[in-house]
């Protein structure tokens, strides 16, 4: 039988060795301000956010040139091969009391010229500029925001595989340390001095750890992905994440933040802003617009195509030019401006309560991060003295045990007590860095985490 055991235990350890290895393979060392600055750097989200900013450059652009001259250069070339009959009364031609039917115009005609069209007077340009510089300042709030909410993802992520890496430690930790208790356990079997069922309790455990060390395993890498992907990092990549990164720091706790500074309440000023200007877009429908136009051409005439032709092969050449005013005066649309107008209007009072509601959030927001801070504080301080206390007893009980002090059971419920302990102080730690990543936040300070 003890060989038979033996052998397991050369298998098992010949199985969890692969896995040690992959945890062993050096990568990329990682701190949080490194993985901020990549993601900023890389994810799609700040690119497209950084694009949409320069986007609505050429939004202005567009706008603008509504206000500029439309200058066009034209040209056509028309063969007639069936000029119109035209009834002319036949005293033209010398035959009083007649009719003539005589065509009008030539076979060929040419012509090339130049016009331009310049607005004078048009509200909804005026408006429109106004708006799409707006749209611009909408962008670039939206670009500061979009860079907080990759921030925010890559703090929440990061803090989340660390959390997972101390618990592995501890696993393996723990499973070190029964492992050499397991081995006394067997030195004794074999020389008569224990139990087969302690011996086989042991290996149940150690086999218990190995399995719950596979899922941490197989958590930090999911873990580790997600962080990578919210980078915007290619997957494979490996990192490191430094132990001094995850350290409890006290913060400056205020009664209230001023959350009228924050992206997400100035996105919604400026999309209210927007939704001004497009009511006072469609109340420009009401006013009239005015324009110039200007026009120089060339117009030649004759039975043979035009081109390069003269007098002489019976083509004529001649210019003329135009200078004109429109002026287009809106009287009555069936009120279908009006209606625009009050749907625009509804829209905007549908954004001022956004901003209202949203102010509150905010506020709220602020308030839930400093109360999860102050809590977080408390059960670390609670959680920290019960590790120590349920290191103090397993080390106790393990040495006890040695000694025929104490029991196999003891033994078991201490590490398993530990290991609890120990996960509880880890996921307190993380409570705190998600509600400081929360608090950092409602203040408006994320980007300080590039620092």
């Amino acid at each position: 039988m003890g060989s038979i055991l033996k052998s397991i235990a050369l298998l098992m350890a010949f199985l969890a060795a692969p896995t040690l290895q992959a945890q062993q393979v050096p990568g990329q060392a990682l701190t949080l301000k490194d993985a901020v600055n990549y993601a900023l750097q890389n994810k799609s989200d700040a690119k497209k956010a950084r694009l949409q900013v320069e986007n609505s450059e050429y939004q202005i652009e567009e706008v603008r040139a509504r206000a500029l001259p439309t200058i066009t250069a034209n040209g056509n070339l028309t063969y007639n091969p069936i000029l119109q009959q035209n009834a002319l009364p036949g005293d033209f031609f010398g035959a009083p009391g007649t009719t003539i039917l005589a065509p009008l115009g030539q076979k060929w005609t040419s012509s090339a010229g130049v016009n331009l069209t310049q607005t004078v007077f048009d509200q909804s340009v005026f408006t429109g500029l106004k708006a799409a510089k707006t749209t611009r300042e909408y962008y670039q709030v939206n670009a500061q925001l979009t860079d907080e909410q990759v921030i925010e993802r890559v703090a929440n992520n990061y803090y989340q595989v660390y959390v997972q890496r101390e618990k592995l430690r501890v696993i393996d930790s723990t499973y070190k340390n029964t492992e050499k208790s397991r081995n006394i356990i067997k030195g004794q079997f074999d020389n008569g001095l224990a139990k087969r069922i302690d011996l086989d309790r042991m290996n149940v455990n150690l086999s218990n750890l190995r399995t719950q060390r596979q899922t941490l395993i197989n958590e930090v890498q999911k873990q580790e992905n997600t962080l990578k992907f919210y980078m915007g990092m290619p997957i494979d990549t490996k990192i490191v994440i430094p132990e001094t990164e995850f350290t409890v720091t006290p913060l400056t706790l205020e009664e209230s933040a001023d959350v009228t500074k924050l992206s997400e309440y100035q996105l919604l000023k400026t999309q209210e802003k927007l939704y001004y200007y497009n009511r006072k877009a469609i109340v420009a429908e009401y006013y009239p617009t005015l324009s110039l136009t200007a026009g120089y051409n060339y117009l030649g005439q004759g039975p043979e195509m035009p081109w390069f032709k003269k007098p002489s092969d019976g083509v004529y050449w001649t210019d003329y030019s135009t200078i004109g005013a429109n002026l287009k005066i809106p009287i009555f649309n069936g009120f279908g401006t009006r209606a625009r107008v009050r749907q625009a209007t509804i829209d905007l009072k549908k954004t001022e309560e956004d901003v209202k509601d949203t102010k509150l959030s905010l506020e709220l927001a602020y308030q839930n991060a400093t109360t999860q801070i102050r809590n977080s504080l408390i059960t670390i301080d609670n959680q920290k003295e019960n590790v120590e206390l349920a290191q103090s007893v397993m080390d106790d009980t393990r040495n006890n045990y040695q000694n025929g002090l104490a029991t196999l059971t003891d033994l078991l419920d201490a590490e398993n007590s530990y290991i609890e302990a120990t996960n509880n102080y880890t996921t307190a730690l993380l409570d705190y860095k998600l509600a400081e990543v929360q608090l950092i936040k409602s203040k408006g300070e994320l980007k300080t985490l590039t620092n």
